[in-house]
């Protein structure tokens, strides 16, 4: 069974039903990565491109190795060694690779809406690895994942996001797919770091660490956007660590079994203190591992692999 889609560009249009085929597929491949020879055939014969404008450790490692453990032949493409330093336009670019006829295409851009533009401009399968300030599926799936591993539900949980809401795509993607599971979601950061219409969002909002941490199942805290800023939106580190860093004093708050996460790459004792992404709470390693079985689950899923 595969999704009744030719890609995956966000979580806004995925539906409750496909979220848990994808969480369900990508269960039943955590047992592969623990075998002594990580390897299935279900893609044996597919080619899958991974496109990426943006630098990346997790979203592009586990990408190729998520095609590599289901046999499909896996290329990596970067700007920086691509015909892009050439002046060559993205638009080139994919018809190009369009005429060398791989199945999948997985692209991260800085540019918000990029992943749309191919999947209207190829006949390949497109899957937004990440586009500016939009969205980020992938992730949103292995936190889903992560949270109903460990939980045995999303429906009901409380889950707080923490940090650079406004422009973090990882935030977007979470809020769409855990509302569509009927988990409940709060908003903290600084005012200048909240988008203007997160309101329309059907989150609660809050103005502190504190008040968004307490009582929570689960905290999400995000990485300052420091690449996707126009301007200054705070007077230092020091005063943002001061107010939204998540230390064992804010932890306290929330529920005695709270899940931490992170989507990385974290920056220790700026949004989170390192005992704490270190400690017993912490699933932010789990969250990686779960990354690589969701991605196969994906891959798998467009890609019309064999049972």
């Amino acid at each position: 069974m595969g999704l009744a889609r030719k890609d995956l560009l966000g979580m806004k249009d995925v539906s409750a039903e496909e979220i848990t085929l994808i969480l369900d597929t990508a269960e039943s491949f955590i047992e592969v990565s623990s075998r002594e020879i990580k390897k299935v055939p279900t893609l044996r014969g597919k080619t899958i491109i991974n496109l990426f404008y943006e630098a990346s450790t997790r979203t592009r490692t586990s990408f190729e190795i998520a095609g590599k453990r289901l046999s499909a032949d896996t290329i990596n493409i970067s700007a920086a060694t691509s015909s892009v330093v050439k002046g060559e336009t993205l638009i080139d670019t994919a018809r190009n690779l369009e005429a060398m006829n791989p199945d999948i295409i997985v692209i991260r851009h800085s540019v918000s809406g990029t992943p749309h533009l191919l999947a209207r401009l190829v006949r390949q399968s497109i899957i937004n690895a990440g586009d500016g300030t939009h969205e980020h599926p992938t992730q949103a799936l292995l936190d889903m994942m992560t949270i109903r591993s460990r939980l045995g539900t999303l429906k009901d949980v409380e889950v707080a996001i923490v940090g650079d809401i406004a422009h973090s795509r990882v935030a977007r993607s979470n809020i769409y797919g855990l509302r569509k599971m009927g988990a409940k979601v709060t908003v903290a950061g600084p005012a200048t770091m909240m988008p203007r219409d997160v309101g329309a969002f059907g989150v609660r909002v809050c103005d502190t660490l504190e008040e968004a941490v307490r009582g929570k199942d689960v905290i999400m805290m995000l990485r300052i956007q420091k690449e996707r800023q126009h301007s200054h939106l705070f007077p230092s580190l020091r005063e943002y660590s001061a107010r939204f860093c998540l230390t064992g004093e804010s932890l306290a708050l929330a529920a005695k079994d709270v899940l931490v996460m992170h989507p990385g790459p974290i920056n220790r004792g700026v949004e989170i203190a390192p005992d704490i992404a270190d400690g017993p709470q912490s699933v932010i390693l789990e969250q990686v591992t779960n990354g690589v079985a969701v991605r196969m689950a994906i891959l798998y899923l467009l890609g019309g692999g064999m049972p």
